[in-house]
């Protein structure tokens, strides 16, 4: 009987063993569940914090936009009314010369010195507006033909001075802040010897 008992208390360990196996694979299971619940909870925790920076930065990214866009608006505005009043304050500055010349015209006087003295004031106050508005005249008498503000129109045979200089000036030429307006059209010399 001693055999038979001590097979009976093997059965009963081994009928116990399992058992205590089931409770620890419960436990392990139970420990695994709060660990991927728990990472879970962190990946949400990380999906949302990431969503709240997405539309942070998604609203700063349009809000920046929208600034460029104002500022772009504001600049096209500000530079075409540059060009209106730009063109305005030189206009303004020769309707004086306009007034001159019309009562010039209806002077019926005959006095021809009080005509000319008009048109000589006139003139310095053009003048006066082509000075305002950086306007200078290209008077290149003497000079080098330069093709960038000279435009020949004429030769003439000389000796007296060097070919390709200007021995007239047909027309002055105008330039605004160094950018050329009109050439100066010109009358250029060229050696006597070339023409024969």
């Amino acid at each position: 009987m001693t055999e038979e008992n001590s097979m009976n208390d093997l059965d009963a360990q081994k009928e116990i063993t399992p058992e205590g196996d089931a409770s620890e694979t419960d436990v392990n299971e139970q420990d695994e569940s709060v660990v991927e619940n728990d990472q879970q909870q962190s990946l949400l925790e990380q999906i949302t914090l990431l969503e709240t920076k997405l539309a942070e930065q998604t609203d700063l990214a349009l809000r920046t936009r929208a600034e460029f866009e104002n500022f772009r608006r504001r600049a096209q505005e500000d530079v075409e009314a540059a060009h209106k009043f730009a063109v305005n304050k030189f206009v303004t500055s020769i309707l004086p010369v306009k007034d001159n010349l019309e009562m010039a015209l209806a002077d019926q006087s005959g006095q021809f010195d009080n005509l000319k003295f008009g048109v000589e004031l006139t003139l310095k106050e053009f003048q006066s507006a082509f000075n305002n508005a950086h306007i200078e005249a290209i008077e290149p008498m003497g000079e080098k033909l330069d093709p960038h503000f000279h435009q020949a129109m004429q030769t003439e045979e000389t000796d007296d001075v060097e070919p390709n200089t200007i021995v007239r000036v047909l027309k002055k030429g105008y330039k605004i802040s160094e950018r050329l307006l009109r050439p100066a059209l010109v009358v250029v010399s060229v050696p006597k010897s070339q023409s024969e």
